[in-house]
């Protein structure tokens, strides 16, 4: 499996398109877990985990499932 931590955070809107796609491709052979706070790189996932704070000093895991 792979850890990508923000790589999609430098990439123009279109190198982005790119990456996800190549991101998708390459997931029917590897595992993939992706720290982003790109939406579109979000949006391309089939599942979303993330971590909120509702009340301060309180995280609270938050996780759906794309389909």
């Amino acid at each position: 499996f792979c850890l990508l931590d923000e790589v999609d955070a430098p990439l123009d809107e279109g190198n982005g398109a790119r990456f996800n796609s190549m991101l998708t491709e390459m997931s029917h052979r590897s595992q993939f877990i992706v720290i982003t706070h790109n939406k579109k790189t979000m949006e391309a996932v089939d599942i979303l985990y993330g971590v909120s704070m509702p009340v301060p000093g309180i995280s609270k895991l938050i996780s759906a499932r794309l389909d």
